[in-house]
């Protein structure tokens, strides 16, 4: 994966299979601190001790298309290559939290993507579950709640084009305004 939108798909696709009815997803640009966080949380199943060391190892996954899991081992080596780590956290019936800090202006950080379209495929293809986004640079916030977006439609589905339209302007111009990188 070439860009951290990616892993955040990937990780939503595992959060969705394993259950999760709501999931938040943080990104943190600290140009003080040099910091670029991601953090995806879900109430899932969650994972033993023992499937997150499986987790971390790219030669399994519980996927029945392909024999190997790469998003949380490449996630982790993305991040540390730019001095950063990845941690995971899991409890059984409670949920996962995976957070990844990468160097902000480090040369090897991986561009953030295209995270509209993201967004948009996480929402629409999941109708089930409820999406947190926030993004947050130096102190300005752009936040994206389905749960808020679902009230105000009442029976319009989020899938329906002119809403997914909508749906992909509001976050194109709300990380346009508070200068969120590319």
């Amino acid at each position: 994966m070439l860009e951290l939108a990616l892993h955040i798909l990937d990780i939503a696709e595992n959060s969705i299979r394993a259950g999760a009815k709501l999931i938040r997803i943080l990104i943190r640009e600290d140009e003080t601190r040099d910091l670029f966080l991601m953090r995806i949380t879900d109430n899932g199943h969650g994972m033993s001790p023992e499937e997150q060391k499986k987790a971390l190892d790219p030669f399994y996954t519980t996927k029945k298309v392909r024999r190997i899991g790469m998003g949380l081992p490449l996630l982790s080596d993305a991040a540390e290559r730019t001095g950063g780590k990845m941690i995971l956290r899991s409890k059984p019936g409670v949920g996962t939290v995976i957070s990844a800090e990468f160097g902000l202006s480090h040369i090897d950080r991986q561009p953030m993507g295209d995270i509209p379209s993201v967004l948009i495929a996480i929402i629409v293809g999941n109708p089930g579950s409820d999406l947190i986004y926030r993004h947050e640079v130096q102190g300005r916030i752009y936040l994206l709640d389905t749960r808020n977006i679902k009230e105000a439609l009442e029976d319009v589905p989020l899938n329906h084009p002119e809403v997914v339209n909508f749906l992909r302007e509001h976050i194109m111009e709300g990380l346009s305004d508070i200068g969120a990188a590319a």
